[in-house]
């Protein structure tokens, strides 16, 4: 009977405990117990590549890539595919989200050249490229190249243009099919299958190429068809694409923007500072828009990484990584010097800077990330899982010694493609509205493939305590700005950040940290600087704010392998601006430097056996690129 009642007790504080917690008198104090419910801090960094063409879009399709939208999500969910070329594929990890950008121009002719459909066999251009899709191999590819010139070129045969634009029942149908798979994979909490498309303006070979992305589902992008580039009926002027995400926005109540890559393949068109290819001028109403629009630059992809450039940066040792500059896209024009300064970010950043001074608004306040611009469907930028640019490239043994793009004034070398990149996003959750918020904010950073977790915040009072804090995350929002922010409110004081690194677990240990400076003196002259923020190994830092010595090299070329007893797994550091001037205008961003790695080509020479050309770089650093944080006096 004791046990009885004891038992009666506990039944009795149970129900009293539960009658507590179920009434409505909750405290406010308990509320807020939960520091994560209603939070909308972004807690997770989400990774995903925002550039993967597949078979829909035309030269993917014509180089042999047989798979569409669905294995591309397929893949980037972590399904085992067969690739175009037969070789087995799966990714290491899954990505959180996707954009399958095919291109606009020509939606649906890969398909029907290759079917030989009457309208491609009525034109005498459409009849040779089907001819050569038939025969295979090199005819094949010639077929393909020949398109791709004739499209750089705008000398297309003008009712194939038509036959392929807006409003054309073949075009209408690739789009329904392309916005249905993004609206059936999009997984809202586990995957997000962003719709989005790619606007290729590429006049005369001058790479001048945009991504769009869409906030929205079909509901809203089934009732518009996406812009394209080629006359008579496209245009190749980023103004009339910016005309039309306004009419989108404002007509379907919807939201997105654009972001432009390959700007080392512009021939320094991509970030014009006086002249617009398209023969406008860059005045006010250009820098506005394009700041309004462009939010985002895609710095690295398998066309090159194009952050910085040697000529631009002679001081910067680690400026010649992943560098294309024979000329532009399809070498119909070889680089000159002068081209570069409206090629590479870093000095887009800069120039920003300058056009701000003069105009009131910095075109070139745009976020980073990186992509992989695959033709082949399959979202790989690891070293070890490369499959190329496009399916003539997936794994062969000699896919790095053929030119992956030639003409007789130079080539792009195959050894040169670059496995390279995604994109994290920092955001609350792994939903379309999270992720194109924060997208949109640019708290986001690019890497060449390595999944670093990376963080950046600036203020003006950062301490080595709140690097170290348990919260720190916490404190850098409330303390200042995360990546992509702006400095405000100098009050006489040097800004301070507070940056820390992990090393990705699948990856190499971490070299160093680097803090990269721009900014405009008084007399309107641009200046960078580089400083080492935190280096492994004990290495140290010098009055200038360098590191000289190399973190060193264990890579076995023998066997593809590295050891990770240089370097370190985590690298943190709360610097201080010790050249700051509050009347100087002034932009940061974050460089993460990884340990010596082997290359794809290494990794080919290992396990395919490929024979290599002596140019081919067998180890690389993998790194990442914060977006920046601003300072203006105003």
């Amino acid at each position: 009977m004791k046990h009885n009642k004891v038992f009666l007790t506990l039944i009795t504080l149970c129900l009293s405990a539960t009658n507590t917690f179920a009434s409505d008198k909750v405290s406010e104090a308990a509320k807020k117990y939960s520091p994560y419910a209603n939070s909308d801090v972004p807690m997770n960094v989400y990774w995903g590549d925002s550039h993967v063409h597949t078979g829909l879009s035309l030269d993917a399709g014509l180089f042999g890539n047989t798979l569409g939208p669905d294995e591309a999500y397929r893949l980037a969910k972590g399904e085992q595919l067969t690739a175009s070329s037969g070789v087995p594929i799966q990714l290491a990890r899954p990505l959180d989200w996707l954009v399958v950008a095919d291109h606009t121009d020509l939606m649906g002719i890969a398909t029907d050249i290759k079917s030989g459909t009457p309208n491609i066999l009525a034109d005498k251009k459409g009849k040779e490229w089907h001819e050569g899709f038939k025969k295979g191999g090199k005819a094949a590819g010639e077929a393909a190249f020949d398109l791709i010139s004739n499209f750089s070129q705008m000398t297309l045969p003008e009712q194939l243009v038509e036959d392929y634009s807006p409003g054309s029942k073949v075009f209408g149908g690739v789009w329904k099919e392309i916005v249905n798979a993004a609206d059936d994979h999009n997984e809202p909490g586990l995957f997000t299958a962003f719709i989005g498309f790619e606007w290729t303006s590429v006049p005369k070979g001058f790479n001048l190429h945009r991504n769009v992305v869409l906030r929205d589902g079909g509901d809203k992008a089934l009732k518009v068809q996406p812009p394209t580039t080629q006359p008579p009926l496209g245009s190749t002027d980023p103004l009339d694409l910016y005309k039309w995400l306004e009419d989108y926005e404002n007509k379907q109540k919807g939201q997105a923007f654009a972001f432009s890559h390959n700007g080392n393949l512009s021939n320094g068109w991509m970030f014009p500072t006086e002249d617009t290819y398209a023969g406008g001028k860059v005045d006010n109403n250009y820098v506005k828009l394009r700041a309004k629009w462009e939010p985002h630059y895609e710095v690295t992809q398998i066309k090159g990484d194009g952050e910085a450039h040697p000529s631009l940066s002679p001081d910067d040792e680690f400026a010649d990584y992943g560098t294309w500059d024979v000329g532009n896209l399809d070498i119909s024009q070889l680089k000159k010097p002068e081209m570069l300064k409206g090629e590479y970010a870093r000095e887009a950043l800069k120039q920003g800077l300058a056009l701000e001074r003069k105009l009131g608004t910095n075109p070139y306040k745009f976020g980073i990330g990186g992509a992989t611009d695959t033709h082949t469907s399959l979202a790989t930028a690891d070293e070890d899982n490369f499959f190329g640019k496009s399916t003539s490239v997936e794994p062969n043994k000699d896919r790095s010694s053929h030119p992956f793009v030639k003409s007789k004034l130079g080539a792009h070398e195959g050894y040169a493609l670059l496995a390279s990149g995604y994109t994290g996003i920092w955001a609350a959750e792994n939903t379309r509205e999270a992720l194109f918020d924060a997208w949109e904010r640019k708290e986001t950073y690019g890497t060449t493939g390595p999944r670093m977790r990376v963080r950046m915040f600036g203020g003006w009072g950062f301490t080595e305590e709140d690097l170290y804090a348990n919260n720190s995350a916490a404190i850098g929002y409330k303390k200042g700005v995360p990546m992509g922010g702006e400095l405000v409110k100098a009050k006489g004081k040097s800004p301070s950040f507070m940056v820390t690194a992990l090393k990705d677990p699948q990856s190499a240990n971490l070299d160093r940290v680097q803090m990269i400076k721009g900014w405009i003196d008084k007399g309107g002259k641009l200046h960078e600087k580089i400083y080492d923020l935190a280096v492994s190994d004990g290495r140290k830092i010098d009055n200038n704010g360098r590191a000289k010595q190399p973190v060193g090299n264990t890579v076995d070329l023998k066997t593809a392998t590295w050891i990770d007893n240089i370097g370190d797994p985590q690298l943190a550091a709360v610097w201080t601006d010790p050249d700051f001037d509050k009347n100087e205008s002034a932009f940061y961003y974050v460089r993460v430097l990884e340990i010596p790695t082997p290359t794809w080509i290494l990794y080919d020479v290992v396990k395919l056996g490929a024979k290599v050309h002596k140019n081919a770089k067998l180890v690389g650093q993998e790194r990442a690129y914060t977006s920046p944080i601003w300072f203006s006096p105003k």
